[in-house]
């Protein structure tokens, strides 16, 4: 490649090549988005469930949790808590982390632990829900 073909001559989309998807981006920006809008109503519940029930026993918490609606109520703010957290370690990583490899390899940890711990945490709550723990 000569000089010229490294300043000014190169097209916009010569330049850009390699620097990713333009249209990425947006997916990124409204799932954040979304998952926080999800998980205000989410929390707002679990906090007011928490308070009820402190000092209740473990049966009662676990009664509580093991309700259908309940059930179904704390996986879904799990599993939007967890995408939620992926999302935003992304963009941090993807920001402060300079080398290449270094950040595609965070960022792979980074999905695979909130799809491993996500997925342990919503099978607790199934297994509560379903009659596995008493």
């Amino acid at each position: 490649m000569s000089s010229e073909q490294s300043s000014g001559r190169r097209s916009p989309l010569s330049r850009a090549r390699g620097l990713g998807s333009a249209r990425s981006g947006t997916t990124h920006f409204l799932s954040q988005r979304w998952t926080a809008i999800a998980l205000v109503p989410l929390i707002i519940w679990f906090v007011i469930g928490i308070i009820a029930h402190i000092g209740a026993s473990h049966v009662v918490a676990m009664t509580w949790v093991g309700r259908p609606l309940n059930a179904v109520l704390m996986a879904l703010m799990l599993g939007a808590l967890f995408h939620h957290a992926q999302l935003g370690l992304q963009v941090v990583i993807e920001d402060y982390v300079h080398a290449h490899g270094a950040k595609i390899i965070l960022i792979v940890l980074t999905k695979g632990a909130a799809l491993i711990f996500g997925g342990l945490a919503i099978f607790a709550v199934l297994r509560i829900s379903l009659g596995g723990v008493a």
